[in-house]
């Protein structure tokens, strides 16, 4: 099997492929896999169910030890695919805190940092009339 990224690859039942596609992925692709859910309240707002996440969005945490904790996205790891949220830390057995890597789909996003202009174009772009 080869070890490049294929753009005409459209999709495969097969775990491995998939799992190919997510690794072998160029950055501008894994950027789409880093999106969450809406809050009703956004959705309703911009007419869209999902977002791409980026830093200073402030996100609610879904599943696992951490659930229902807020907080603002500290790091977006497109390299391994990982949300890091600020005040969300796990004590190591030395003592040390270290911030503690969520999976996108685990988050749900709270409030939109509209910072970015391409974003609040994209927002505005895709409101409910």
């Amino acid at each position: 099997m080869k070890k490049k990224f294929s753009a005409t690859w459209k999709s495969s039942k097969q775990p491995r492929k998939q799992r190919k596609y997510r690794y072998n992925a160029p950055l501008h692709i894994r950027q789409k896999f880093v999106r969450a859910i809406l809050s009703k309240e956004l959705r309703k707002k911009h007419g869209k169910r999902n977002f791409g996440l980026k830093k200073g969005d402030k996100v609610k945490v879904m599943v696992g030890q951490f659930k229902k904790h807020e907080g603002k996205v500290e790091k977006v790891d497109l390299k391994r695919l990982k949300i890091y949220i600020e005040g969300v830390e796990v004590v190591k057995k030395d003592g040390t805190k270290t911030t503690y890597p969520f999976e996108p789909s685990n988050l749900m996003i709270t409030e939109l940092s509209l910072d970015d202009k391409m974003r609040r174009k994209i927002m505005e772009r895709g409101k409910i009339k």
